[in-house]
């Protein structure tokens, strides 16, 4: 089995484009939450996820769209979140926030005989906390499942828990370790983790015509040409 594992789309369609294009060839498409926000694609990358998806989870930013309330994200990306999603408000239709809705927060799936726990930022479905790794011992502890996959913080990373395998793909969209389109894959009993370049400059592009502020515009190119927030 070939499984694509994604998160924190974030509205990047070139980033998602390039990865299926690269890996597109997959049984089953996993998704950890996070498609709208920051991004000048939100459209696109939902009606990917209506097409595509298998399994997935509700993200802080999903709901906060879905059902018109705050996201409870980090305070330097506030201003960044509170602004395009007003303008994405004006880009998605009622069925794209209905499948939003729709998204439960936590799912498990079986991969290759093995338990995977789907979870947004704790395998306990907390939305918006962000698990530092010295903190995964708990927030592990009494899970059952041989896989939790968590996405929320941006940060690409894979870790043994205890009898667990912990796993954060990264951000499709809005990577905070730097460049690229950051996703998993789960191959035949093997993860591997996965950072691919893409148009950068398509997504700048898109997202200068926003009607968001100038300071948002350079805060997120930033951070999608590879500066790490501070």
């Amino acid at each position: 089995m070939k499984a694509l594992i994604l998160s924190d789309i974030h509205g990047n369609l070139p980033a998602l484009e390039a990865i299926i294009g690269r890996d597109g060839d997959y049984d089953v498409c996993l998704f950890l939450g996070d498609v709208v926000d920051y991004g000048p694609f939100p459209k696109e990358c939902i009606q990917f996820l209506r097409e595509e998806m298998d399994v997935g989870v509700l993200g802080n930013h999903d709901n906060a769209i879905a059902r018109n309330v705050d996201c409870g994200c980090r305070g330097d990306f506030k201003q960044f979140s509170e602004e395009t999603r007003a303008w994405h408000r004006t880009l998605v239709d009622e069925q794209d926030l209905q499948f939003l809705r729709g998204l439960p927060l936590l799912a498990r799936v079986q991969l290759d005989g093995k338990c995977a726990l789907l979870a947004h930022a704790t395998p306990q479905g907390d939305l918006f906390r962000y698990l530092q790794e010295e903190q995964l011992d708990r927030a592990v502890d009494g899970v059952t499942a041989e896989i939790v996959i968590l996405g929320h913080t941006h940060i690409q990373f894979k870790k043994e828990v205890g009898r667990s395998i912990v796993l954060n793909p990264g951000s499709v969209g809005l990577a905070r370790d730097g460049g690229g389109a950051c996703y998993a894959l789960w191959c035949d009993g093997q993860i591997h983790l996965r950072r691919i370049e893409y148009d950068v400059q398509r997504t700048i592009v898109a997202l200068e015509k926003a009607p968001v502020s100038q300071a948002t515009k350079e805060g997120l190119s930033a951070i999608l040409r590879g500066a790490k927030p501070r």
